[in-house]
């Protein structure tokens, strides 16, 4: 009692006050676990957003800045780097397709697209022959040129882009600097496996795409033009000097002075995806003031998805281009022209075009394997019957034609035969070589001339398949005010590996007498 009295405690309360310390310091054990589990957790969901800034960083350096120009040869390139999963090289060719290579592993992908030849290369290289094995040696460094600066830009993009992301995502140097080695990491490796998994002979077995699935049988072995390198490079250096001409030679010609009213028709025909041809018909489009183009078909070769490319350039001519299907286009082929805005696609029907009322009907035929190639002679029936069907169903819609039809489009000229006395005249193509003949007349009817059209294109590639490459041809037609044929000039570019430019101006005499026609009088100029 008496320590109790003086504050003192009992000798049981001892127990009771450490068991009072006991619980708090129990109490701090316990949440010390919690506290590193917190912190563990938010080390760990901050090296993952990190993480994740990262690789967006690097994603987004790579298709910002993973690409560079370069010139490979007389080409211009554009040398890019993609993600992807399997690695590889993929060398585009406009229009004709891609060569796929399973060049290297790893998770980047390196794009080659090719694009325009550069004139002034060109032209150096006509200058100095020997100049055209330099070029074909300095090739392979040039690629290694690019592709070593396509690295550093890749490299240097992906860490600027990825430290950027981070100072706006987190607002934290030391974070950015960590998010920015973490994507030199990440790229240098990715980069560096793509090097070490490097595979070279992968050139000689390529996956080929769109009209280049055709190519192996076109260019032959890779083994064998490696042996003939000099004589590939001697035809090299005869296409690049045919290309060239185009550009100088074609500027160079005579204007016709023409009465004024006079209406100017480009006939074009046959081709056959040859890039070289859309300078050439642009040249003339521009030297001779030309107001409609015609093209009688087979402006592609197998009428393919990849093909469709190839007409873009009808819309840079700037001038209505008036179009039939030829038997090589498809129907993704017309439709491909129809989205042209200055092209009409005519099948079975007419227009009128610069005071010209044009009739046109397509080829009813879509044969691009060449089961009807034109050295086969005349076609045989049914086919026959069938082209001369399709000239009776456009002879039926000319004589049911409002206005008197000036001119109607064909491809075949075997179509041309029933449109005798339906109008004054007939364009056509298919058979590569140039014709011009009267059809046989009917009695009372007006007499129809047929004019057939050589190729444009030098036949594409089937140019070069005989001893002499076809000669890319085309016609200048002049009409007058009451839209009769007056004259026409007729412009022949020797064949792929030639540099020969003619022209030939025809002017159409009017008949002394009304019964007896003078024939047209040609008048050669170089």
């Amino acid at each position: 009692m008496g320590d109790q009295e003086h504050g003192q405690p009992p000798h049981g309360a001892e127990p009771t006050r450490r068991t009072r310390r006991f619980p708090a310091l129990r109490r701090g054990n316990a949440a010390s676990p919690r506290r590193g589990r917190s912190t563990g957790l938010r080390r760990i969901g901050t090296a993952l957003a990190v993480l994740v800034v990262t690789l967006a960083g690097v994603l987004l350096g790579t298709l910002a800045g993973g690409q560079v120009h370069t010139d490979i040869g007389p080409f211009r390139a554009k040398l890019s780097i993609s993600p992807t999963t399997v690695g590889g090289t993929t060398i585009k060719i406009p229009p004709l397709g891609a060569l796929l290579l399973n060049s290297h592993d790893g998770p980047t992908q390196l794009t080659v697209e090719l694009g325009a030849l550069d004139q002034s290369r060109v032209e150096a290289l006509l200058d100095d022959p020997a100049s055209l094995n330099r070029a074909t040696q300095s090739a392979v460094d040039e690629v290694h040129d690019g592709v070593l600066r396509l690295g550093l830009r890749t490299l240097g993009a992906t860490v600027l882009a990825t430290v950027l992301l981070a100072l706006l995502v987190f607002r934290d140097t030391r974070r950015a600097a960590w998010a920015g080695g973490l994507a030199l990491l990440i790229a240098a490796g990715s980069l560096g496996t793509a090097a070490s998994t490097l595979r070279p002979q992968a050139i000689e077995e390529p996956t080929y795409e769109g009209l280049l699935v055709n190519a192996p049988a076109i260019v032959g072995d890779v083994r064998k033009i490696a042996n003939d390198y000099t004589r590939y490079a001697e035809q090299l250096q005869r296409l690049i000097g045919n290309v060239t001409q185009l550009y100088t030679t074609v500027s160079a010609l005579p204007v016709y002075e023409q009465d004024p009213g006079t209406t100017r028709v480009l006939h074009i025909s046959d081709m056959h995806l040859n890039p070289a041809a859309w300078q050439l018909i642009r040249t003339v489009v521009e030297q001779f003031g030309i107001d409609v183009v015609i093209d009688t078909g087979d402006i592609t070769d197998w009428g393919s998805e990849p093909e469709a490319s190839y007409v873009g350039s009808i819309s840079l001519l700037r001038k209505p281009y008036v179009y039939i299907r030829g038997n090589h286009d498809s129907g993704r082929t017309a439709a491909a022209v129809a989205r042209q805005p200055n092209a009409i696609v005519l099948d079975n029907a007419t227009t009128t075009v610069a005071g010209l009322t044009i009739a046109g009907i397509g080829d009813p035929r879509f044969t691009p394997d060449k089961s009807t190639s034109p050295a086969a002679g005349s076609p045989v029936p049914p086919t026959a019957d069938e082209l001369v069907t399709t000239g009776q169903t456009l002879a039926a819609t000319i004589r049911s034609s409002p206005k008197p039809v000036n001119l109607a489009l064909v491809h075949d000229p075997v179509i041309a035969g029933p449109l005798s006395g339906t109008t004054p005249l007939v364009l056509a193509g298919h058979t590569h070589r140039r014709q011009i003949e009267q059809l046989p007349e009917v009695p009372g009817q007006q007499p129809t001339t047929l004019m057939v059209q050589g190729s444009t294109g030098g036949a594409g590639l089937r140019g070069l398949e005989g001893e002499e490459p076809t000669p890319l041809t085309m016609t200048v037609l002049y009409f007058d005010q009451d839209k009769q044929l007056q004259a026409y000039d007729t412009i022949t570019v020797g064949g792929t590996g030639q540099a020969q430019v003619n022209l030939e101006r025809t002017v159409i005499t009017p008949p002394t007498t009304p019964t007896t026609p003078t024939p047209p009088t040609p008048t050669p100029t170089r």
